[in-house]
């Protein structure tokens, strides 16, 4: 894949979730690494193309920039991703001409602003649906269809989806459970999932590999944790501490595995609210094991998994990440890094969160400091959002 227009571009995600949940689109937001910087539009799209997979989340891209913005309408095909166009935008006379332009082509094309506003009559039709910016006001009549952003609380996010039939939510909230300054661990608020639980109780009993069973258990946060603190019990008595997922595997046995996962369900759950916070968690963790590019190295990558993991683990246990990371058996570097930025391992998480939008702008500066390619990790973090729907197997 020929793919150098990466190197001058700095790129974020942020994940719109549908009513299942799901994350339905991608918006990825797009400026040029340096001043000046040239970025061919065409070139990108066609690197988008080849990156995307026919059943990944839809494309929506979001330029930061009016250079960028204006190539993008200039050069975007009907059957590539969509082009959000943000109010303030559009009172330049050469871009709504340009937005006119596309949308007669057949672009599909994303107005993009706060509540209340709306693109001139004139251009309101050019826009296949909007992206309002709610900013901690409720969720109001005519959201149907439309994107909602900036949502303030899982609780106004649903009401988006479920009640004003809302197309989808930009940026989940992850609902701190922890209040400030609450010392006191409270990890019974949130809980593990059902769906996950169930899933690898099926791999158990289908005889599944050590991979599969592996990879199912590690798309659960809170599961993941409780699984160490378990095999790391006085009361199984284990000779050796378990600071992988894996060697608490094979420690423990699938006969023990399974009767625990057993007495998980009863407090498990199947709130769908969860599901994104859960998401955004693993999605970090997969990002910094693709940045690490290990090769072989199947021990290194999952211990950079799980160290993007466990780094959000304070917003699913509802207590300071300190105290809960010092309760089990965790290498030096993942400590490190999660807790004083430093070690081997404090570039691919640094990185991984930073491409979260809106923290964006600090990914340069990044990998100046750390000595890593932008591109590769523009590349990884295209790799990482393409597959992020299962059935994402055919190409387009």
């Amino acid at each position: 894949m020929s793919s150098s227009v990466l190197g001058n571009l700095v790129l974020g995600y942020q994940l719109v979730w549908d009513r299942q949940r799901q994350p339905r689109a991608v918006q990825l937001f797009i400026n040029e690494a340096r001043e000046h910087a040239a970025v061919d539009a065409a070139h990108l799209l066609a690197v988008l193309d080849d990156a995307w997979f026919k059943y990944s989340p839809t494309l929506v891209l979001s330029a930061q920039s009016k250079p960028l913005l204006l190539d993008l309408l200039q050069h975007a095909t009907p059957d590539g991703p969509w082009i959000t166009v943000q109010q303030d935008q559009l009172a330049d006379a050469q871009t709504a001409a340009l937005v006119q332009a596309a949308h007669a082509r057949g672009l599909q094309l994303l107005w993009r602003g706060k509540a209340g506003q709306a693109p001139e009559s004139g251009l309101l039709a050019c826009f296949a649906r909007g992206m309002f910016t709610l900013a901690g006001e409720p969720a109001r009549p005519g959201l149907d269809g439309q994107i909602c952003e900036a949502i303030s609380s899982r609780t106004l996010a649903a009401d988006c989806l479920d009640r004003q039939a809302a197309w989808g939510v930009a940026g989940w909230p992850s609902d701190r459970v922890l209040p400030s300054g609450d010392e006191e661990p409270q990890m019974q608020r949130f809980q593990p999932s059902r769906q996950a639980i169930t899933a690898l109780l099926k791999a158990v009993d289908a005889d599944a590999s050590m991979e599969v069973i592996e990879h199912t258990l590690a798309e659960e946060p809170v599961l993941v944790y409780r699984f160490l603190l378990y095999t790391n019990s006085a009361s199984l008595g284990l000779r050796n501490p378990a600071e992988s997922l894996r060697h608490g595997l094979m420690l423990l046995g699938l006969s023990t595995l399974q009767r625990w996962l057993t007495d998980q369900l009863p407090h498990a759950t199947s709130d769908p609210d969860l599901k994104p916070v859960r998401d955004a968690i693993v999605l970090r963790a997969r990002l910094a094991e693709v940045l690490l590019d290990a090769g072989g190295e199947d021990t290194l990558r999952r211990e950079v998994y799980l160290c993007g993991l466990l780094s959000q683990i304070d917003l699913v246990l509802g207590e300071p990440l300190a105290s809960a990371l010092h309760r089990l058996p965790l290498s030096e570097r993942i400590i490190s890094a999660v807790l004083r930025n430093s070690g081997p391992y404090t570039p691919y998480l640094e990185i991984a969160t930073a491409l979260e939008w809106p923290q964006t702008a600090k990914v340069p500066d990044l990998c100046e400091a750390h000595g890593v390619d932008i591109a590769d990790v523009n590349r990884a973090l295209l790799r990482v959002l393409s597959h992020l729907q299962p059935q994402a197997a055919g190409r387009r």
